[in-house]
């Protein structure tokens, strides 16, 4: 009774299966439709982390609607709210645990996550979060070992145990890995084993690895040091305690046979789970060193998952099964015998899936379906149920659902029964959990294939087109062609229980539109596809066997015939590989050609033309020979092709085919194909394409319209050939033009017109007779019709009475007598500018500096620009300097910002100076009317240098300088500072005094010199200055002054130099010099500004008066009156007395002086040949008027009580002048004078 029901279960179960199979469809492609929650992404089971990383446990699901999520942990709710190191990604139930505040092994539980929505609850798995661990090695001290050479020995490693546990290997102290073999070997467990030691094992540095993968770090044991002795080394090592006797034999250790060092004893056992990896070792010490083999007692190893590793001491099974359960041998032998091992292997399972997990159920309401959880394993596991995270004995009673071990029954469910199950396969080695959901839905029939699908079948092949639907109830499927006469069921018909249509074999006929249907209950849906019967590829010619001379050409053929719709791919195989990479080879669609062969060139050849649908392959093998003896080659230029034939002919193309002429022992390279067209161009013949030397047949590409004689030259390494006779004469009808006018532009030359333009059509491209120009026009932002014209033998059109600057909407399209071409596209053009009729306004400047200004404006209107807007323009002029001695000026300066700009920048502005502008806008056509004038004044700037500077009166202790106001006063005057240096003397003269020279006081025009000096050398006057200018050609000219008449100026060349010394002044006069800067002849002369220079008078020695008593009584009197004179400023000096800048000197002595260098502003100071001792500078006015520098001094500190005055012309007016000191120093020079005043001065400022 009890197997007659399960009998009718199983019947019952079987039944519904088929009912349900229908409604086995992705739900995700259906939006909108409640679907109750479904896992989709979770964490493994045993999640091992990085504890140096954040912890991320993922739970991923999706339902409509969108499922919530829950944690639990080690069985208990985890509030994710209470722990602030983790969170919860948003729309997800991804948990993230945040370590950088927490210790990783805090989180070390098992979790589980749930997600639900009010159609039901779904659970993942078991996920154990264990973190990695990579241990330390413990300490130890190891010894060494020392071993008797020949016997065995084992290197232990016995790693810490870490999670995952490490890979072990062995390297020496270079980190190079230690040579294994059948004789030295590592074992599973990370040892190393030695069948037998030789004198070579011995080292020092055998050293095992631990490398942990999740923390990718690696630890390293002690070294292992090794010594292997021999008999002799052990004697000689135990004589001194053994009176010489010889322990051991001189022999090493005896060869023995195998013996197993692992695993022990003749037999073992081994287990080992379903699926996984299954690894066997045997390691054997003898000597000589064994050989291992492995055999299967009850059977054969399974050939394609089993591998032997370490020299075939370790068996490896993967993807282990049931079968592979059973006695294995190892055998160890060497010449001296064998030994056998026997592992019996036993295979157990944890639970795994029959015929896959449980799927989700569809159900309509009154429906009726089934779960089923098949699954098995070893041993049989238990299988257990539950309804939305809850077991299923706990759930809610429900009639329509029925329980039977792995399988739940539902029958007539209702709307509101849908959930979420859960089916749980444990036994001792694992689980499986699993969620299915039982959706009841009332929903009408959709089909999920894309409608106007195309499907393309190979004639001849089976055809299947889909009709995946979806609906609840079952939707039924119906399938129609093309008019709907009748349905689709029979022969040559077929329509799966999925709605797929299939035709066995498909024929030309087969192809049209296909209608699928689907209907329920509830409604219908219709779905229309098409299907393409294609023609399949066929290979007409094939490569044939071929036999070829050494550095010869060949040429595989592959001709193909293949549906016109698909697009083909030509590949080429040699002997079943990718062809080598050499230009020799040339690949083309119907051929392969080879040239230069060689010995390795030989081979089969395989040719395969692909489509998108199907393909088909042909071979032919090459044969090299070698190449028989030739007499001497004469090279020459092919012969010309001969028997040019047409075939194929269509309207735009030609098949053209020819036969080769006499290479002449130069192989041709290409061909040249020319024609003539005797319709527009009689006579001249054209390149149209080149091919290469190995064909004899090319497609050609014509154009409407032509009358095309062909011809063809062959080219070889010596030249082309001369031409074929001509083909006969193939004439291509007339067509509508293929491409219209380029270059479509508008644009205006008057303000109401439009000027359209275009490229014409060449003849070759007009396709026909009666070639003209359809021209169109509207305007763009108008709602309005487009205008049309036909124009011919132009190539432009004036479209009158525009408004001005209108953007238009322009079209040209060809057109000849054949019709138009296609649709042209739309440019856009402008009708004509006309000049702007608005100012900018709102125009203001706002001073940056002295010399720059920024002038704001706002933009005109677009309205008012009537034209492209090229840019703004900035008038601006300087109206006269707000100094009362500057002329006025009215010199108008243009600058000009193009593009839209509201600002712009007017530098090289005059200091001190009211300026005046406007701004106009400027389009194509011109400027507008400009803005009201406005004006600005700069601010006062920078003045610029004095126009001259001149030394009169040079004497021992002074001098006057003379200078003229600057050219540039760029302000109010308010002062002048001086600065000198002493200059290169070396032995002082006195310096007669000149009249005072009042500077002009008109501005000097600039000159190219400037800081011009004197000053007097042992053999003659040293003249130093300061150039700039371009010319090289400088001189110094001098004329004694006051002379008359027409006496010339002396010239001295000076080029490249900055100072020259005069020897031909005489003592006694003064001279006027002057710098001149020479360019090329039609330049003017440059001047420097003259300077008096006074040469002190020279006693002549005169042998007569010299003879003579008075003169000698005259010359005693004035040497004892110069000596008196000297002992009376000596005795002067040491009492303190002072001349008045010397007193002004003293009373503004520094202690803190330093004399400044050569590279200061200011100039050095000047010392004499007894102490050498600097002078004291002078301090600037405690007024503070003037900025202080180092090496200044007022002028106004030697005055008589500080009222040091200035003249109108900028000389000085006090008690001492001196002259401009030349900016070379000297050095190292001494004089036997006392010092001058003038050398102890720094600076001097003044102020009027």
């Amino acid at each position: 009774m009890m197997e007659r029901r399960r009998m009718d279960v199983a019947l019952l179960v079987l039944f519904l299966v088929q009912l349900t199979t229908a409604l086995e469809v992705p739900l995700d492609l259906l939006e909108g439709l409640p679907q109750p929650p479904t896992i989709t992404h979770q964490s493994p089971k045993d999640y091992i982390i990085d504890p140096r990383e954040n912890i991320i446990i993922h739970c991923e699901a999706k339902g409509k609607p969108h499922p919530s999520f829950s944690w639990t942990r080690n069985g208990t709710h985890f509030d994710i709210d209470e722990d602030p190191n983790v969170t919860m990604k948003p729309h997800s139930g991804t948990m993230v645990v945040d370590i950088s505040r927490a210790k990783a092994e805090h989180y070390e539980s098992v979790y589980q996550c749930t997600s639900r929505n009010k159609h039901g609850t779904a659970v993942s798995n078991n996920i154990v979060v264990q973190q990695s661990r990579s241990p330390l090695w413990s300490k130890e001290k190891l010894k060494a070992m020392v071993v008797q050479e020949g016997v065995s020995m084992v290197l232990p490693c016995r790693p810490p145990a870490g999670l995952p546990p490490p890979i072990i290997f062995w390297m020496d102290n270079n980190f190079q890995k230690l040579p294994q073999s059948s004789r030295v070997s590592q074992s599973l467990n990370g040892d190393l084993y030695f069948s037998n030691v030789l004198r070579e094992d011995s080292r020092n540095d055998y050293i095992c690895y631990a490398r942990f993968p999740y923390t990718q770090t690696i630890q390293q044991k002690q070294p292992i040091s090794v010594k292997v002795l021999n008999m002799d080394a052990i004697n000689d090592t135990m004589a001194a305690f053994y009176n010489e006797t010889d322990l051991f034999s001189e022999e090493p250790a005896d060869e023995r046979k195998p013996t197993f060092l692992i695993p022990s004893g003749p037999s073992s056992s081994k287990m080992v789970l379903r699926g996984q990896v299954l690894e066997m070792e045997c390691i054997a010490e003898g000597l000589p060193t064994p050989e291992v083999s492995w055999i299967k007692v009850s059977g054969d190893l399974p050939a394609k998952r089993t591998f032997f590793l370490h020299y075939q001491k370790t068996l490896r099974i993967v993807n282990v099964s049931e079968s592979d359960a059973g006695d294995y041998r190892c055998t160890a032998r060497n010449r001296l015998g064998s030994v056998h091992h026997t592992i019996k292997v036993n295979v157990k399972a944890a639970p795994y899936w029959i015929s896959g997990a449980p799927r989700n159920l569809v159900l309509a309401p009154g429906e009726s379906g089934v779960l089923t959880c098949r699954a098995s394993g070893t041993p049989k596991p238990l299988v257990t149920w539950a309804m939305n995270g809850i077991p299923i004995e706990n759930s809610p009673k429900d009639l329509s659902r029925k329980v039977e071990d792995d399988t739940i029954i539902f029958t007539d469910v209702q709307t509101g029964s849908s959930a979420v199950f859960q089916c749980n396969v444990s036994n001792d080695y694992g689980y499986l959990l699993s969620n299915a959901f039982v959706n009841v839905l009332s929903e009408t029939p959709r089909v999920l294939t894309p409608s106007n699908k195309v499907y393309q079948v190979i004639k001849n092949h089976p055809a299947l087109i889909d009709c995946a639907s979806f609906g609840s109830p079952i939707p039924k499927i119906t399938w129609f062609k093309d008019s709907r006469a009748s349905t689709l069921d029979g022969d040559p018909y077929i329509v799966h229980d999925n709605g797929t249509l299939e035709i066995h074999v498909a024929q030309a006929r087969n192809s049209g539109k296909y209608t699928c249907v689907a209907r329920n209950t509830l409604g219908n849906y219709e779905n229309h596809v098409y299907l393409e019967v294609k023609e399949p590829t066929r290979i007409l010619k094939q490569p044939e066997y071929k036999v070829v001379q050494r550095g010869r050409s060949v040429v595989f053929e592959c001709k193909v015939k293949h549906d016109p719709s698909l697009i083909p791919t030509m590949t080429w195989l040699k002997d079943d590989g990718e062809l080598p990479d050499d230009e020799r080879l040339i690949v083309d669609s119907d051929s392969l050609a080879i040239s230069d062969v060689t010995e390795n060139d030989a081979g089969v050849y395989t040719c395969i033309m692909n489509t998108t649908l199907d393909h088909d392959s042909a071979s032919a093998e090459l044969t090299v020979v070698e190449a028989t003896p030739t007499p001497a080659v004469v090279y020459e230029r092919p012969d010309p092709p001969t028997d040019l034939e047409l075939t194929d002919q269509k309207k735009r193309s030609v098949q053209l085919t020819w036969t080769p002429g006499d290479e002449h022992n130069s192989p041709i390279q290409k061909f040249l194909i020319q024609f003539e067209d005797s319709l527009h161009h009689r006579g001249h013949w054209h390149n149209l394409t080149e091919v290469p030397g190995s064909k004899t047949t090319a497609h050609l590409k014509l154009s409407p319209y032509m009358h095309y004689t062909f011809r063809v030259l062959a080219l070889n390494a010596v030249n082309l050939s001369r031409p074929s006779f001509p083909s006969r004469m193939f004439k291509t009808e007339p067509a509508a033009p293929d491409e219209n006018p380029t270059g479509v532009q508008g644009l205006g030359t008057e303000h109401d017109n439009l000027v359209i333009s275009w490229k014409p059509l060449t003849g070759l491209q007009s396709n026909g007779p009666g070639l003209h120009y359809r021209v169109m026009w509207r305007q763009k932002l108008v709602d309005s019709d487009w205008t049309t014209v036909t124009v011919a033998n132009n190539s432009k059109f004036v479209v009158s009475g525009t408004p001005t600057f209108v953007p238009y909407e322009l079209r040209v399209q060809a057109v000849n007598e054949q019709g138009a071409a296609a649709e042209p596209q739309t440019a856009i053009g402008f009708s004509g500018e006309d000049l702007p009729v608005a100012a900018p306004e709102n125009v203001q400047a706002m001073l940056l500096n002295s010399t720059l200004a920024k002038v704001h404006w706002e933009p005109v209107p677009a309205r008012s620009i009537r034209g492209h807007l090229k840019g703004y323009r900035v008038y601006y002029w300087r109206d006269r300097s707000l100094h009362k001695h500057n002329p006025h000026h009215a010199e108008k300066q243009i600058l000009t910002f193009s593009g839209n700009h509201t600002h712009g920048m007017l530098p090289g502005l005059h200091p001190f100076s009211l300026y005046s502008f406007n701004v106009r806008l400027y389009n194509g056509k011109g400027e507008g009317p400009p803005s009201p004038t406005q004006q600005f004044e700069t601010p006062e700037g920078v003045p610029g240098p004095p126009t001259s500077l001149l030394v009169t009166n040079p004497n021992l202790d002074s001098l006057t300088l003379e200078w003229s106001p600057p050219h540039d006063r760029n302000g109010h005057i308010t002062g002048y500072t001086l600065k000198y240096q002493p200059g290169n003397t070396q032995t002082p003269h006195p310096i007669a005094p000149s009249p005072p020279r009042r500077p002009p006081h008109k501005a000097q025009p600039a000159s190219p010199f400037k800081n011009i000096s004197s000053s007097f050398v042992e053999d003659g006057t040293l003249i130093s200055w300061e150039y700039w200018g371009p010319e090289k050609n400088v001189y110094v000219e001098y004329i004694v002054k006051n002379s008359e008449g027409e006496e010339e100026w002396q010239k001295e060349l000076v080029n490249g130099s900055q100072n020259v010394t005069l020897k031909g002044l005489k003592g006694g006069l003064s001279y006027r010099v002057r710098l001149v800067a020479q360019g090329h002849h039609d330049q003017p002369l440059h001047h420097s500004e003259e300077l008096v220079v006074s040469v002190p008078a020279v006693a002549s020695r005169q042998v007569d008066i010299a003879t003579q008593g008075w003169f000698i009584g005259l010359m005693c009197a004035i040497a004892l009156l110069i000596l008196i004179l000297l002992i009376i400023c000596f005795i002067q000096r040491n009492k303190g007395g002072k001349y008045p800048v010397k007193e002004k000197e003293d009373a503004h002595t520094d202690p803190e002086f330093q004399p400044m260098k050569d590279d200061d502003c200011t100039f050095g100071e000047y010392s004499d040949n007894e102490d050498h001792k600097p002078l004291k500078g002078s301090r600037t006015p405690s007024n503070g008027t003037v900025k202080r520098d180092d090496s200044d001094d007022s002028l106004v500190d030697y005055g008589d009580g500080g009222d040091g005055q200035f003249n109108e012309d900028g000389s000085f007016i006090g008690q001492y002048s001196g002259k401009s000191a030349s900016r070379e120093t000297a050095e190292g020079h001494e004089s036997s004078e006392a010092p001058s005043p003038i050398n102890a001065m720094n600076s001097l400022n003044s102020f009027v």
